[in-house]
Formats: structure tokens, C-alpha cells, sequence
């Protein structure tokens, strides 16, 4: 008996570990992939593969070296070394102030330039010429930098919008593009925006993208909204420019469109200029082309002015420059694409349950690419040109999947309230059993025309929420991009409405589901998302049992009024509050003015640095609950903006979460 104890013993855990399923603790060590550069022959890439410690918060990272051709790989040590490029004159990696150029794939280094301070280094092909950038004040917006003799001050003075964005304060220090020569010393580098308070790279997200060489090494060409102030906060007017580093001269390249003009990239022959291009200004959303340029006539042609969809994710030249791809929601997933630039005729290369997200490298017969489900993060893949076969080539957390019970998902069609047909994912929970009955999940996406597709995220996971036992409803509701442009457009200046409706159709469909519990479906989500979940749970009638938003708009005049990026507000609310007439987001599609119909548990999550949806929203719908006498939670991080990006606040935020669902679920 005493043997048979111990065998069993032993056995046990293998058992269990056989069946074990997400847990936040995993979904945050998880190790994630990343492409550091890449060979200009493309034979070869360095990637990395980062961990989180869950105590120190810190990532630790290891480099690898990748043969495309042949998939081998090995690891790599560049030391403290951070990587910039990998170009037909070597490595090059930075080290303190310190640049170094290694000829030999990282196994000897030599000095190549001091930069001192600087950030997003980029390096011309010629080798012979520096850009990057760098924050430089231009304006005396401290009360410590406009009187010299208050250096204690914590005084912020505006007379002009923009004064905050993103998460942070605006303290007059602006992103500058710089140039110089490797036979100067770092001084005597160019400021392009000289005294102007523009930035480029672009804010909040924009890096090393936003300037490039051109292929002769002679012109600079960065992306940057020439605006500031009250203009900039309602303009998306962003544009390309290109300066001549002989004549000093800057010419906008993208002056007649008055759009979003971003992400430029030359074909490897040189001849052609492409980027991606919005029509019209102020709609942050709109569809997304992509234009190419004769670099030497300087004509403009939009390649996918026919393509009823909007490219929204990466673009990528072909290495005979005769072929683009990219990557696009696409039917509830995010697939790949391959584009002729002569005849502008667009291929879809892949299909599955899958998203397609980064395109790396073109080994001429494949494409290496990032591609995830809602099961699994990051992972290199090859695909192959002629079919779209699809080959894994990392399998950086192989060992942690073996060991996880992991659920499905299926795309069903549902009929909405006005006779369409939408996309609706249902996601499973490990070992599902047909014949029990699961509480229910009303996911409701943000954006609020970001694509809906297999995403995997370490905050909204839907495999973490399956894990717990519940199924995930996820509509592509009106406004969603992969169904065709009308149906991306039409939530603008409709929030509250057909999208509303697309919500409760998706819910009441589910309830007819034979494994589905009808009486236990909640509601939850950020930012849109979260504006849903209080609009929800003031028209539902009694359709849902509880519900959690995050970073959510709750009173859309109060809103208005805090948040930063107007453009954004002023087309997609179609207007402002002082409007006559009143547009309807302020009144109808308004939920602080469905209260007085809350009637169920309602849980509310903030960031306390959220300048896109301020810290006031979250807490007026907390207070609004509580006054009402809803049981209630006001989950509050004031280090998190419009995300939660510390790993130890996002263990919080799934605990939490999970907590209030099963207390109220």
C-alpha cells in the first residue's frame, strides 16, 4: 500500500499538470518573441525572446540567430549591447553613448561614433550619415524653466490645447529629428524642426519608422503633423517629408492629401516610395490605402482605392520590388495579403483562425511572419508564396502549451435587428461538454473600430477567460474593418445605436444555445468597449446579470470636455456639446443618462494617467452605481494610462476581475 501510495503520488501531478489550464501567473510569463533585424539579404534575422519576472517586474531577454533559409538556430550573446540595424555594412548596436559596427554577425565589435543622448538611431546606407531623435524644449510651459529663481515650483502654465496627451503632461519638450555626418561630432548635428514645437517621431507610439533614408543616402524623409495646440489636438493632417541633406531644402511629399500620411517604405530597387494614406482629416479611422510614388517622377498612385477594406496592419516590399504584402483584419481573423503595384490587383495568401500580424523577411519562395491566436502568443512562421502554407519555425513556449488544457473558438454568423449578416466568435472553455450549461461573456471590443479578430493579449485573453469556465461572445458589431468599408464607417456618430443593437442580437442568439446559461451572461470591456458596458446596462432589460467596464466613457459632455485627441471626438460624436443642433452621442447615445436604469451589479476599472478617457469617467459611474445602491467596485490604478502595463497590476486587474464575475456570475 505504502508503494502504491507513492506511485500515485508521483503520478499525480503529472496528471494534473496534463489538465492544467490558464492562469494569469502563465499568461504573464509567457515568453514573447520579437524580430531585432534582419540580414539585408534576408537569409538571416536576430531575434529575441523575452520573460517577465513577476517579482522584480523586469524582462529578461535572450538573442537568437535564425537562418531563414534552413530554419537553424542558435544563441547569441551581444552583452549589454542594444541593437539598431543590420544592413550591407554589418551590424550595428549601441552601447552606452557608444555606436558599434560588427562585420562578422556579432562576434567582434568595433567603434563606429559617440551619440550621446539620442534615441531611435538610424543609420543611412551609405554608412556615412546619423539620424535620430531627441526630446528638446522649445517651450517654457514649467513655472521652473520660465522663472529661474522658482527651481521648487511644480507650476505647469498653458494658454493652448495639447497641454496633456496619451499619459503625460506636455512640459514643452518635443520629439526634434537629427542628422549628422560620422566625420562630426554629435554637436554639430542638424535639428530639422528647429525650433518648432512639432514632433516627429510622432506621439504617443511613433519610433525609428517615422524618418528613413532614402536608398542614396542623400535625403531624410520622417513623418510628422507640422501643427500644435488647439490645431493639433482636432487635426489627423499627418504628412511625409523629405529633406535634402545638400541643399537643406524640405519638401512635403504628402501635402495634398489631408489625411493620415504614415509609415514610409522604399522598394529595394530604389524607384518606388509606398506608405499608408487616410483621405480625410479628423477621422482617425478612415479607410487605409497604400500609395506608392515614383520616386523619380514624383507620380502618386493609390494601389488599393478598389479594395473594400482597409489595410490595417503591416506593409512590406518583396525583395525583387515587385510585389507588396500586408496584413489586414479580415472576416473576424487578420490575414495575409499580396498586392501588385502594376495592376494594383490584391491576393489574399492565408486563411485560418489565426492572425497574421508582422511581416519580416521574403526569402524569395516564403515570407517569415508574427502570427498568434487567442491560444497562443507570438511565433515566427514561413509562408509560402505560391499557396500560403504555413510552417512553424519558433517554439518558444511549447513546454507551457503541452502542459495546458486549451478550449476552441468558432466564427457563427448571426442575423442582426436590421437584417445583416455578422460575424460572431464564440469562444470555449477547455474540455467543453455540449450538453452543460456555462455562464456567458458579452465581450464588447474598443477602438471603437479596431479589428476583433484572434488576437492574444495579456489583459483582454480570451483563453484566461475560457480557462474560468465561461464562453466568450465576441460580435464584430458595426464598425468593425475585415466586413467592407460601409460596415467599418457606419458606428461613427452612431454609438449608441445600430452597435447597440448588433450587442443585444449577438446576446439573445447566444441565449437560444443549448450551452449556454441565459440567466448568468455578463458584460464586459474597455474603452468603447467600455462605454458599451455602461450604455448596456442601462437598455438591456434585463438580459445580463453583471457587468465590468474599463476605462469607459460614461458622460459623453464631461468627456468631451477632459479628453485630448478632439479630432477624434469631433467626428466620430459628430460634434460637440455646445452644437445646435445637440448631436445625438449627447443625449440619446449618452449613458450617463440611462442611471436612473441600472439595475444590476456593476463593477468599474480606471487608470488614474488615462488622458483618452480621464480618470472622472470612471469615477462619476462608480459614484452614479454606488448612489443608486448597486452593489459595486472601483478597481483604481494611478500609475496605468488607457492600459495596464505593469505586470503585478495586471495579476490585480485578472484577480479582480475574476473575483467580481464570480461573486456576481
Amino acid at each position: 500500500m505504502k508503494l502504491k501510495y507513492s506511485l500515485l503520488a508521483l503520478a499525480a501531478p503529472l496528471l494534473m499538470n496534463a489538465q492544467q489550464r490558464m492562469t494569469p501567473e502563465i499568461l504573464w510569463t509567457l515568453k514573447k518573441v520579437g524580430v531585432q533585424a534582419v540580414s539585408p539579404d534576408q537569409s538571416s534575422l536576430i531575434y529575441k525572446v523575452g520573460q517577465v519576472d513577476l517579482k522584480t517586474e523586469k524582462t529578461n531577454t535572450e538573442n537568437y540567430f535564425l537562418n531563414i533559409l534552413n530554419n537553424q538556430f542558435s544563441k547569441i550573446d551581444f552583452g549589454k549591447k542594444s541593437l539598431i540595424q543590420w544592413d550591407k555594412n554589418g551590424i550595428y548596436a549601441q552601447e552606452g553613448d557608444k555606436i558599434y559596427l560588427s562585420k562578422d554577425n556579432g562576434k567582434t565589435w568595433g567603434e563606429f561614433y559617440t551619440i550621446g543622448e539620442a534615441d531611435n538611431i538610424v543609420i543611412s546606407p551609405d554608412g556615412k550619415k546619423i539620424a535620430f531623435s531627441k526630446q528638446v524644449l522649445v517651450e517654457k510651459l514649467m513655472g521652473k524653466d520660465k522663472y529661474a529663481d522658482t527651481p521648487n515650483t511644480t507650476a505647469q502654465i498653458y494658454t493652448d490645447l495639447n497641454h496633456r496627451h496619451w499619459d503625460y503632461f506636455n512640459e514643452g519638450k518635443y520629439n526634434h529629428v537629427f542628422v549628422v555626418n560620422t566625420s562630426e561630432q554629435v554637436g554639430a548635428a542638424k535639428d530639422l524642426q528647429e525650433g518648432k514645437a512639432w514632433d516627429s517621431p510622432q506621439r504617443p507610439f511613433g519610433g525609428s519608422e517615422d524618418f528613413i533614408w532614402s536608398p542614396d543616402s542623400s535625403q531624410l524623409l520622417y513623418v510628422m503633423k507640422p501643427k500644435s495646440g488647439k490645431d493639433y489636438a482636432t487635426s489627423t493632417n499627418t504628412d511625409i517629408f523629405a529633406y535634402d541633406l545638400v541643399s537643406g531644402k524640405t519638401k512635403n511629399l504628402t501635402e495634398s492629401n489631408k489625411g493620415y500620411d504614415i509609415n514610409p517604405k522604399f522598394s529595394p530597387d530604389g524607384q518606388s516610395l509606398s506608405w499608408q494614406s487616410m483621405e480625410r482629416d479628423g477621422y482617425e479611422a478612415d479607410k487605409n490605402d497604400i500609395k506608392v510614388m515614383d520616386w523619380k517622377s514624383g507620380k502618386t498612385s493609390n494601389l488599393t482605392k478598389g479594395w473594400d477594406e482597409s489595410v490595417s496592419g503591416d506593409v512590406f516590399w518583396s525583395g525583387d520590388s515587385k510585389t507588396i504584402y500586408f496584413t489586414s483584419a479580415f472576416r473576424g481573423t487578420k490575414q495575409l495579403f499580396s498586392l501588385d503595384p502594376k495592376t494594383s490587383k490584391v491576393q489574399q495568401l492565408t486563411k485560418g483562425d489565426f492572425d497574421v500580424n508582422e511581416i519580416f523577411a521574403d526569402n524569395k519562395t516564403s515570407l517569415l511572419v508574427g502570427r498568434t491566436d487567442i491560444n497562443h502568443a507570438t511565433e515566427l512562421f514561413s509562408v509560402s508564396i505560391r499557396n500560403g502554407e504555413m510552417k512553424q519555425v519558433t517554439h518558444a513556449n511549447k513546454d507551457t502549451y503541452a502542459q495546458l488544457a486549451q478550449g476552441k473558438s468558432e466564427l457563427k454568423m448571426v442575423k442582426t435587428s436590421d437584417g445583416k449578416e455578422m460575424g460572431v466568435w464564440f469562444h470555449y472553455p477547455p474540455n467543453f461538454d455540449p450538453n452543460k450549461k456555462y455562464p456567458t461573456l458579452l465581450y464588447c471590443q474598443g477602438g471603437p473600430q479596431s479589428a476583433l479578430t484572434q488576437f492574444f493579449s495579456t489583459r483582454w485573453n480570451f483563453a484566461l477567460m475560457a480557462a474560468n469556465d465561461y464562453i466568450i461572445v465576441a460580435p464584430n458589431r458595426r464598425g468593425m474593418p475585415g466586413w467592407g468599408t460601409k460596415w467599418n464607417a457606419d458606428i461613427s456618430k452612431d454609438w449608441g445605436g445600430q452597435p447597440m443593437r448588433d450587442y443585444l442580437a449577438a446576446a439573445d442568439y447566444a441565449k437560444t444555445l443549448p450551452y449556454v446559461d441565459g440567466d448568468r451572461m455578463g458584460v464586459v470591456g474597455a474603452s468603447y468597449g467600455g462605454y458599451s458596458v455602461f450604455m448596456l446596462a442601462g437598455i438591456h432589460d434585463n438580459r445580463f446579470k453583471t457587468f465590468i467596464a474599463h476605462d469607459g466613457l460614461f458622460d459623453m459632455k464631461s468627456w468631451y470636455l477632459t479628453t485630448e485627441e478632439l479630432w477624434f471626438a469631433n467626428w466620430d460624436l459628430g460634434g460637440s456639446p455646445y452644437d445646435n443642433p445637440v448631436p445625438k452621442s449627447y443625449t440619446e447615445f449618452n449613458p450617463s443618462n440611462f442611471v436612473n436604469k441600472w439595475n444590476k451589479p456593476i463593477m468599474v476599472i480606471q487608470g488614474g494617467i488615462d488622458f483618452r478617457v480621464p480618470y472622472e469617467q470612471g469615477q462619476e459611474a462608480f459614484q452614479a452605481a454606488k448612489l443608486k445602491g448597486l452593489k459595486t467596485k472601483f478597481l483604481y490604478f494611478p500609475n496605468e494610462n488607457h492600459w495596464v502595463l505593469h505586470p503585478q497590476n495586471a495579476l490585480v486587474w485578472q484577480r479582480e476581475f475574476f473575483e467580481w464575475l464570480k461573486e456576481t456570475l
